[in-house]
């Protein structure tokens, strides 16, 4: 499932949903497609643990029975673990998002743990880190909450998410001489503004 895309991804939703008998609403227009709000895309090529999506319904379900309902369904990799009734009047889903907490795994003997503690000291010891990204510059280094190397050599990242700003892991990965063939990278935890105290 990491190698889907964004848009394959709200397919595959779309699908697993009818299947399971969902009972959604639909947009109004000329191609009328079922309501769902993701909190914030996952990058090709990165596994999770934590997402969030948004689904409007036309009526009320029992939690319990629908997750079972749900994962009979999905395809090997899409796992659903909670159901959660939300206001309809919350704020949306992508404005809640703060930030991520990604694990980056090193392929074995890509690079010691000697190097990558080496690495990450220096970049978080940088006022700046210059990237560019669809052809415009910015500054990495404020979407970097914390960076930290674990005993067992993983990388753990806390990286701003959201409509206002977005740090992405293969960007950080590159900032330290690493790219995408070299580590695995998975979001361990998407943080929303009312866990995250702010």
């Amino acid at each position: 499932m990491r190698y889907v895309g964004h848009l394959d991804m709200a397919k595959t939703w779309e699908r697993v949903l009818r299947r399971a008998r969902i009972p959604l609403e639909y947009s109004q227009g000329f191609n009328p497609r079922p309501r769902l709000q993701f909190a914030a895309a996952l990058p090709v090529g990165v596994t999770s643990e934590s997402e969030y999506l948004d689904v409007w319904l036309t009526e009320r379900l029992d939690s319990a029975d629908w997750i079972e309902q749900l994962n009979v369904v999905s395809p090997p990799g899409l796992r659903i673990y909670t159901i959660t009734e939300v206001p309809i009047k919350e704020a949306a889903l992508p404005t809640l998002v703060s930030h991520s907490e990604y694990v980056i795994t090193p392929i074995e003997n890509m690079i010691a743990s000697d190097e990558l503690r080496q690495r990450t000291a220096a970049l978080l010891s940088a006022s700046q880190i210059e990237r560019t990204r669809n052809k415009k510059t910015y500054d990495l280094r404020p979407l970097i909450l914390d960076l930290t190397v674990t005993p067992e050599g993983h990388l753990v990242a806390h990286l701003l998410t959201g409509e206002k700003a977005n740090g992405r892991p293969d960007e950080l990965l590159d900032a330290l001489g690493l790219d995408l063939t070299q580590a695995r990278i998975h979001r361990r935890h998407l943080y929303l503004q009312k866990e995250s105290g702010t």
